[in-house]
């Protein structure tokens, strides 16, 4: 067994605070009496709860979407417990199925390893890496081998493992289903056994899989782990999941402005989801500021201040309050201090229209859509609008903007 058994132990005022820190925005705690006696028994004897978050390196950055998880991590690391940071570099080698009705293509060795250089990196942004265990699945995984796989194997059986909703719906509309994709479940679920966690988190999609650790390691006489499940994050469009491909993330290494301005333009009613998801502050905080807003304070005051604590999170404090002005700034009709350069031919800008400069310095995507905004005064140099579509620029250095928020300085010579 993991530690002494969970029952018999006082539920505390500060066991009841735990578990409220637990529940914050959390879409299932599973079971949530026995998380409660869990809570109990750290509290009386001191040991700490081992609390595990596997993220395979399927890609090289993380948005804030999946920080949504690592917010939950740090608040209850900030309480006392030990968290595991755990990078699936053996699972990713398998390819998680969860949510999806086609199987996905497993990363080469070489593309996980230069994803997995990055995680912790970014991850540490939200843990405290000081107080953080850091762990790679294939620690245990490479020397299970064969006969500890085809063990493990036989710790779970078939129809279960088509109780997965992907899989059952795969198989009844005839897609295949390879069999190494049932591994992945039972390896995420081992993971928890060798690290005899006492708690794992993950997004609503991986609600099965924490599910088989709970199920292995009462396989292997462990007191099995409580589930904790965190709502998935719409993005900054407000409708669909955050992702990359629908071009609606917020990337934790993007720069402070882009940041800054991207959590702004969310919808007023996103933004209290977001407050939950992501924001250090107290919901006793966030509840007076959403109470001020229904009595009559600008929701926008509320935004500005999610905006800049996110921003300093990822960056510092001195770059939300940079990124703030600049946002002022440009919303005025302002000049950002700091401007991406760009240098061109003079004969080309000479020769060709202010369109086609537009394009060449990466302010528009085509010859047409600058032309569009010209038409339709969304374009300036120098603070001017250009109405003329033939506008030539002879040498020197321009400030080119498109919108509100697009600026280049340019120069030519």
């Amino acid at each position: 067994m993991n530690q002494a058994p969970v029952t018999n132990y006082p539920v505390t005022d500060r066991v009841k605070n735990a578990l409220a820190v637990s529940l914050r925005g959390c879409e299932e705690l599973i079971p949530q009496d026995e998380w409660v006696k869990k809570l109990a028994r750290s509290e009386a004897t001191g040991v700490s709860l081992r609390i595990k978050l596997g993220l395979d390196p399927t890609a090289p950055d993380i948005h804030i979407g999946h920080t949504v998880v690592l917010n939950k991590m740090r608040q209850l690391q900030d309480l006392g417990h030990t968290v595991i940071f755990l990078i699936g570099d053996f699972t990713t080698l398998i390819g998680d199925p969860s949510g999806r009705n086609t199987t996905r293509p497993p990363l080469t060795p070489e593309q996980i390893k230069a994803n997995a250089d990055t995680y912790y990196k970014q991850a540490s942004l939200v843990l405290d890496p000081a107080k953080t265990e850091i762990r790679y699945n294939s620690e245990w995984s490479d020397p299970l081998g064969a006969r500890g796989m085809i063990q493990l194997a036989a710790k779970y059986n078939v129809a279960r493992m088509m109780e997965r909703n992907d899989f059952h719906d795969r198989f009844k509309a005839g897609t295949p289903i390879s069999v190494h994709e049932f591994l992945y479940p039972l390896m995420q679920g081992y993971d928890s056994v060798a690290l005899k966690s006492d708690l794992e988190l993950g997004g609503t999609d991986q609600k099965f899989n924490l599910l088989v650790g709970r199920h292995l390691q009462t396989e292997y006489g462990q007191e099995p782990q409580c589930i904790l499940t965190m709502p998935l994050l719409e993005g900054i469009d407000g409708v669909e999941k955050m992702s990359k491909s629908k071009n609606n993330y917020i990337g934790i290494s993007e720069d402070a402005n882009t940041m800054y301005a991207k959590v702004l333009s969310i919808s007023d009613v996103l933004m209290w989801k977001w407050y939950t998801l992501l924001s250090f502050r107290s919901e006793a905080d966030i509840a007076a500021l959403k109470a001020e807003v229904s009595a009559g304070r600008n929701p926008k005051d509320a935004k500005v201040a999610l905006a800049k604590e996110i921003t300093a999170r990822f960056h510092s404090a001195s770059a939300a309050d940079a990124a703030q002005q600049d946002f002022i700034n440009r919303s005025q009709g302002g000049i950002p201090a700091l401007l991406p350069l760009r240098e061109l031919g003079l004969v080309e800008a000479t020769h060709l229209g202010i369109a086609v400069v537009l394009k060449a310095t990466g302010l528009t995507e085509s010859i047409g859509e600058g032309n569009r905004l010209i038409d339709g005064g969304g374009v300036r140099v120098d603070s001017q609008v250009v109405s003329d579509k033939g506008l030539k620029l002879g040498a020197g250095t321009y400030v080119l903007q498109v919108g509100k928020r697009k600026f280049v300085r340019l120069t030519l010579g």
